[in-house]
């Protein structure tokens, strides 16, 4: 069943229900039928019994002419007939040892025929006073016919219910799942060169409302991100032009004539440059591609550390003075080391460039993110700031300040800052300080200070 189509499997699912609940209804309506019938029949004998009360007192009891499908007696104690209708024949309506049965307990038995009566037929006796027994019957055919014409009159009647039901289960089904084929006839013909095609979602606001408008997310999702991925391509590969050029200018122009051992070493002097240039380059783009993959496993980490080891590394550009580290001891964040120093090393170096010293980097607690403790590491420089327009792109990949595109650079180190930062389950975020400068920052998860065999942290 697995392989049908959902309408078939829904259609026949309904189906098999109702014809479960048509089953159950038409046992329950035959049999409280029967009921119903046999209980009238119950109470026309006892109201039959109780006539033949008045009757037997007389000396001579002649019974009244009984109804239709109905007979009557009066019985000695010795199973003789007293009195009797025609229609048993002057056969006893019960036998000896029922009449002794009687003679404690009202008698209710059913014979298959007697006299004229046809069977089945239903006996009930009772003992008068003077010790003989009054006995009524009926027969019970009309009870049988009625609930036999009942059940056929079900037999037919339901089976072109359940077809009927079940065409409209199917039609239903249908209807249900229209929209669902118009959706996907749709995106079987969205291409990645039409953003603007989109799921048409149906005006219910139901469950396959709610799945359009998540397939359309979800499709904006994805022609957002190949639009990144474009724009990623033709910025590296405008990125990667530049050097390329310069590198094929200097070969050709060392190959056209003879050159001087000097003119040959600055020729190859400069290819080497450019050829760094393009080392540095790929570096950067395999970070970034790496980045976007999966989240890295973080790992506890002393921001402290890490913040003295990469001010090191440029207190001789920043002079002694110029680069200054404030981090309380013991502050620990969630991410991988490499990525902590290559992620503030950026941030330095973009301060270094853009901005002018004393540069300062701090490390502190930030406020609590969606019920997660958070530690936050700022630098700032003391420069004139960013651009107000620019802010929003700062971690854009390829972008730069009008003001910065005079400066080496791809436009790439604080975009490899804000991936490394998210590959790490944090963000970076920038803005300018209101005393001056920019400000940058790394967001990311805290962690408990590790507990030292003492039991101080």
């Amino acid at each position: 069943m697995n392989r049908w189509p959902i309408r078939i499997r829904l259609t026949a699912a309904f189906t098999l229900a109702m014809a479960l609940v048509l089953s159950v209804v038409a046992i329950v309506t035959v049999l409280s039928t029967r009921a119903s019938l046999d209980e009238s029949i119950a109470s026309g004998l006892e109201y039959r019994l109780r006539g033949l009360e008045a009757v037997a007192a007389v000396d001579a009891p002649v019974l009244p002419q009984a109804g239709k499908d109905t007979a009557s007696q009066i019985l000695s104690s010795g199973s003789q007939v007293l009195a009797s209708t025609p229609e048993t024949r002057g056969q006893p309506l019960l036998g000896a040892g029922e009449v002794l049965v009687g003679e404690h307990a009202p008698t209710v038995v059913e014979r298959q025929g007697i006299g004229s009566l046809p069977g089945p037929v239903r006996v009930a006796a009772i003992a008068a006073p003077d010790g003989r027994f009054l006995v009524a019957a009926v027969s019970l055919a009309d009870r049988d016919a009625a609930v036999g014409d009942l059940s056929g009159e079900l037999a037919v009647s339901f089976p072109l219910v359940l077809v009927v039901a079940a065409a409209g289960a199917y039609l239903l089904a249908a209807g249900v799942l229209r929209p669902v084929e118009r959706m996907r006839a749709r995106a079987a013909a969205i291409t990645a060169d039409d953003p603007d095609q989109l799921l048409p979602v149906p005006p219910a606001r139901d469950e396959i409302s709610r799945l359009g408008a998540t397939f359309n997310e979800l499709i904006n999702r994805l022609h957002a991100s190949l639009d990144r991925q474009r724009r990623f391509v033709a910025d590296a590969s405008h990125d990667l032009r530049t050097p390329l050029s310069l590198l094929t200018t200097e070969l050709e122009l060392a190959l056209r004539r003879p050159r001087s051992a000097e003119e040959l070493v600055a020729a190859l002097r400069s290819a080497l440059e450019e050829t760094e240039r393009l080392s540095r380059l790929a570096d950067s783009l395999l970070l970034l591609s790496s980045a976007d993959q999966a989240p890295r496993a973080a790992s506890a980490t002393e921001l402290g550390q890490v913040l003295e080891a990469v001010a090191a590394r440029y207190l001789a550009l920043a002079g002694k003075e110029g680069l200054r580290v404030q981090c309380p001891a013991g502050l620990m964040a969630q991410i991988n080391r490499d990525d902590l120093e290559r992620a503030v090393g950026n941030l330095v170096d973009n301060a270094l460039v853009h901005g002018k010293p004393p540069i300062t980097i701090v490390g502190r607690t930030a406020p609590e993110s969606q019920g997660r403790a958070m530690v936050a590491v700022e630098v700032r420089d003391s420069g004139a700031g960013i651009d107000p327009g620019f802010l929003p792109h700062i971690f854009d990949r390829f972008t730069r300040a009008d003001s910065a595109r005079s400066v080496g650079g791809a436009g790439l180190g604080l975009a490899i800052t804000s991936a490394l930062a998210h590959r790490n389950r944090g963000q970076a975020v920038a803005a300018n300080h209101p005393g001056g400068g920019a400000v940058l920052t790394l967001l990311l998860r805290a962690t408990p200070a590790p507990v030292s065999p003492s039991g101080r942290p």
